[in-house]
């Protein structure tokens, strides 16, 4: 027997059709929307990875920049030492000159020189007095000169006073410190002094 399906078979297979449609479609926007927050949630996580570095980062910074700032401090602090240091060397290297100055004046100065005063500046020394006569300051410039431990004598002025109702010469005379290379030796006199 030969059995005719009389129901409306196309109708069916459109609904079986659109079923499926309606189910792949669904299927389909479930994955998409899946798909679309998954790739929503690995961004957000790089995104907030990222903030975490730069926030390490802006921190390491800040704390980079804090130990440049101290070591800017110590470098000047440093430099500022290193200038106390070379002033106190300086001083321990020239402590003895201003012993030899005096002793080298105290022996070059003639019976009719007296000193009112002597004042060094770098390698200058200004001395200022009295002389009972010009051919005392003559011997003391020439004392000066034949010297190991000055050069360039100057005579900067020189007038009469009257020191105690006595008639003197004033004057005022500059000498320079010479070089020495190995220090100052006070058995180095020169016979030629006079006094």
């Amino acid at each position: 027997m030969i059995r005719i399906n009389l129901l409306p078979h196309r109708e069916l297979k459109r609904k079986a059709r659109q079923q499926q449609f309606a189910m792949l479609a669904g299927i389909t926007c479930v994955l998409g929307v899946g798909i679309v927050w998954g790739m929503h949630e690995i961004i957000l996580g790089k995104i907030e990875y990222q903030s975490g570095r730069n926030q390490y980062l802006q921190s390491q910074i800040a704390i980079l920049d804090k130990q440049i700032e101290e070591i800017k401090q110590i470098k000047q602090q440093i430099q500022e030492l290193l200038v106390r240091k070379g002033v106190v060397e300086t001083l321990q290297a020239n402590r003895t000159n201003v012993v030899h100055i005096l002793d080298q004046v105290a022996r070059l100065m003639p019976d009719g020189v007296y000193l009112k005063s002597l004042k060094q500046t770098n390698q200058h020394i200004r001395l200022s007095g009295y002389a009972q006569s010009n051919a005392w300051v003559s011997t003391l410039m020439r004392n000066l000169d034949a010297s190991p431990r000055f050069e360039s004598p100057l005579l900067i002025e020189i007038k009469a006073a009257n020191v105690n109702n006595v008639r003197l010469n004033e004057f005022d005379l500059n000498v320079k410190l010479a070089e020495l290379l190995n220090g100052f030796d006070s058995q180095h006199t020169p016979a030629n002094i006079s006094n």
